[in-house]
């Protein structure tokens, strides 16, 4: 294909994405309320276990409103993640062979459930996080917390996981399509910890080193994990490679 052509690919997967965000999002205005509850709820836990008074405030008249769209999206994001996430893997498959077409979709397959583990691991941790950053308050005060830098933090925190997870998976893909080697993510340990910190900063309010801790050092264990994965799978490669090149020695003696 020209780069006209991709480009028009790239444009095609965009809007494709773009209108499966927008059907999801419309799915998800109807579920905001219930979100919005539940989301809400470790507040009123942190009131009734250790009695720190939070209440959530909206400092504009069409705050609720916002806040309302802003989950809806969240939710769209979240829900349309199969067919997104397809999108990126297909863009790519045009210029695969046969065998990196099977590594492509299998890799696609495995990489919509742990996109949704992730979003489900930072929805688990959201209750605690809210508690150690609300429990610095002290004892006997209250905390008015603005609406929409609540939630911004909660889904923020939720997408980033998701795609703190989705990630290492891109990586062991590269690997096994011959593009990175093991030792190469390896040794480039230094940029992708300065890139997850960058990220961690970006998804977290900057003022927030906690927060930013607690998604940084998940995303680094990953990143080794993929690392690792990809040395294992350099090794049985190697030793594939060595032992065709074996029989074909011995085959020529014969």
């Amino acid at each position: 294909m020209s780069l006209g052509r991709h480009l028009i690919e790239l444009r095609n997967r965009l809007y494709r994405s773009a209108l499966a965000v927008l059907a999801g999002a419309v799915a998800g205005w109807f579920l905001a309320d219930y979100v919005f509850e539940a989301m809400r709820s470790p507040l009123a836990e942190l009131a009734l276990t250790q009695g720190r008074l939070a209440s959530i405030n909206f400092d504009r008249l069409g705050g609720a409103f916002d806040l309302k769209l802003q989950i809806a999206f969240t939710l769209g994001i979240i829900v349309s993640s199969p067919i997104w996430l397809y999108q990126i893997f297909a863009f790519f498959v045009p210029a695969l062979s046969r065998t990196e077409k099977r590594y492509t979709f299998g890799f696609f397959l495995s990489a919509v459930p742990i996109f949704l583990a992730g979003c489900a691991a930072g929805w688990f941790v959201l209750p605690h996080i809210v508690s150690i950053l609300a429990g610095f308050a002290p004892a006997e005060s209250s905390s008015l917390i603005q609406a929409n830098d609540y939630f911004t933090f909660l889904l923020k925190l939720v997408l980033a996981v998701g795609v703190g997870f989705v990630l290492p998976v891109f990586l062991v893909l590269l690997d096994f399509l011959g593009v990175l080697s093991g030792r190469t993510i390896l040794t480039a340990w230094r940029t992708a910890l300065l890139a997850i910190l960058i990220f961690s900063a970006i998804a977290t309010p900057a003022a927030d080193v906690m927060s930013m801790f607690l998604l940084a050092v998940p995303m680094a264990v990953l990143y080794l994990a993929a690392a690792g994965v990809s040395i294992l799978h350099d090794r049985q490669v190697e030793r594939r490679a060595a032992q065709l090149e074996q029989q074909a020695t011995a085959a020529l003696r014969r």
